[in-house]
């Protein structure tokens, strides 16, 4: 393989890997149960392509109001 393909595959790999982290703190800031934040990490570290695409059509949509910004919620 060449390097362009290596580095692309690797550009590739550290985009999804941003994207879960981002996805799973979005997760975590919800005002969904414990159980279903567990459930959605879970299906994210197992899954983590699937679990973005699942994520974005059916994922938590309210955030917790709290210090940080309200600007990160999805609804």
């Amino acid at each position: 393989m060449s390097d362009a393909v290596i580095y692309f595959w690797i550009a590739v790999a550290a985009i999804i890997l941003l994207l879960d982290l981002w996805v799973m703190v979005s997760i975590f800031r919800s005002d969904k149960t414990v159980g279903i934040k567990a459930a959605w990490a879970i299906g994210l570290i197992i899954f983590p392509v699937l679990g973005l695409i699942v994520w974005g059509v059916a994922g938590p949509r309210g955030v917790k109001q709290g210090p940080s910004s309200p600007e990160h919620s999805k609804g």
